[in-house]
């Protein structure tokens, strides 16, 4: 162990640094299913999220409880009622969610108040605060259904939050609220989160769920999961699907996320349970493991035009003259423009890249990737390898690579392997400078 430990724990822990540092002080609204506690899973999420308020993170904790509202309901000998996705809650249901809604936030407050030495909670000293943070209003009748103790959050003390978490509490809130006249009405679990966040202007909301993400192809339940989903896109999807009517279909999550997203949470991610540790992975590697909305506006980062040749030109120019990239005059750039994304605010180009396919070998270079001195470690290098490796799936390519002398560490850091020029397909070997030695790397596509 003292020979290999070293060599891959040192690495790691470098490579998460920048996810701390960038995360420090911000705002989460984690929200987990009820399944999540229904299988055992409550005191290792628990540890992480310990972990993850550890590092400065403010977090607000929002549980659902529909396994065990239908456990309380089935031993009561009643029967639930659902429509319109969502539950019918009569007296008797009401009576099911309060008492469900009190054993979980037991467990959940007992969760965090371990302390056992050598366990990943030794030394913590997390507050759990729970309160009256939501007002609620009725659902009402829906198409003729009366919803009746069935009910929709009318406003998010924020203010309140935000007291407590800068006091380093971790807010804890259930999916109940109340009128102002006292009445009490059961709510969802994802409504919550996302009022909640969009009230704090989170900086995330995670879903943590019993699904794995949003699937590639939403007609295919074996499809590899969309890491990554504009908001434009995510609406466009959202259109084309069915009205959600349990948790497993597509819309049910995605229709919360894109509402946060739309109404100024910066990063929206749906995660799965089942993946232990999905939630340290979905906020800390480059990759994650779920399904992360985000509102790219499409004036920062699109594809070129004619109208931006003379930008990237000026870009690349200093990088060019130092050796960095291989030199391109003005007439190959025009002739290659629709190949290139760039970033750019208020008319300034200040990142660029390019895809050249070669669909005979279901792959495609990436070239010119640059980013302006001026913002580098912002993390738009990474924002633009996102929309070149997009445009690679959507091309249905196998791969991307990338020629380069002096940047091989930052790609093999964002899942690059090198391997060796004979790779290359063969229009592209014909021109490569076997002079200038370049290294060549490949990331495979999901």
């Amino acid at each position: 162990m003292s020979l290999v430990f070293p060599h891959t724990f040192v690495p790691w822990f470098r490579s998460v640094a920048p996810y701390i540092h960038a995360h420090r002080g911000k705002t989460f609204v984690v929200a987990i299913a009820g399944e999540l506690i229904a299988a055992g899973k409550l005191n290792t999420f628990a540890q992480d999220l310990a972990l993850i308020h550890a590092m400065g993170i403010k977090v607000v904790l929002v549980h659902g409880f529909r396994p065990q509202v239908e456990e309380q309901l089935h031993a009561k000998g009643h029967t639930s009622r659902f429509s319109h996705g969502m539950r019918i809650t009569d007296a008797v249901a009401l009576d099911c969610a309060q008492e469900a809604a009190g054993q979980l936030r037991y467990e959940i407050e007992a969760a965090f108040s371990q302390g056992l030495p050598n366990t990943p909670m030794a030394g913590s000293q997390i507050r759990v605060v729970s309160g009256n943070f939501i007002t609620a209003r009725p659902v009402g009748i829906v198409d003729g259904v009366d919803f009746q103790h069935t009910g929709l959050v009318r406003k998010i003390d924020a203010s309140g939050i935000r007291r407590a978490v800068e006091f380093g509490a971790l807010v804890m809130l259930s999916p109940f609220g109340f009128s102002p006249t006292g009445e009490a009405f059961n709510l969802s679990m994802e409504d919550v989160a996302a009022s909640a966040a969009i009230a704090l202007q989170a900086d995330k909301l995670i879903y943590v769920t019993e699904v794995k993400g949003i699937p590639l192809d939403v007609n295919d339940p074996a499809s590899e999961i969309d890491t990554e989903l504009a908001l434009a896109d995510a609406e466009k999807l959202l259109s084309a699907l069915p009205n959600p009517t349990q948790p497993t279909d597509t819309a049910f999550y995605l229709q919360h996320a894109v509402k946060a997203c739309k109404s100024g949470v910066d990063r929206v991610h749906i995660v799965p349970f089942s993946v232990d540790g999905s939630v340290l992975m979905e906020s800390f590697t480059h990759d994650g493991v779920g399904t992360m909305i985000v509102d790219e506006k499409l004036e920062s980062l699109r594809e070129a035009t004619s109208d931006d040749v003379g930008g990237v030109l000026q870009l690349i120019e200093p990088f060019e003259k130092d050796g960095t990239l291989v030199k391109r005059d003005r007439t190959e750039i025009e002739r290659d423009i629709g190949h290139y994304s760039v970033i750019e605010h208020d008319g300034v180009i200040f990142g660029c890249a390019a895809l050249y396919p070669y669909p005979e070998a279901r792959t495609a270079e990436m070239a010119a990737l640059t980013v302006s001195p001026h913002v580098q470690g912002q993390g738009d290098g990474e924002r633009i390898l996102k929309r070149i490796e997009q445009r690679a799936k959507s091309q249905g390519l196998d791969s991307i690579f990338v020629l380069t002398t002096r940047t091989m560490h930052w790609f093999i850091k964002r899942g690059f392997a090198q391997v060796d020029a004979e790779w290359l397909p063969e229009a592209r070997k014909r021109k490569y400078n076997w002079d200038r030695r370049s290294q060549v790397l490949v990331k495979k596509l999901a």
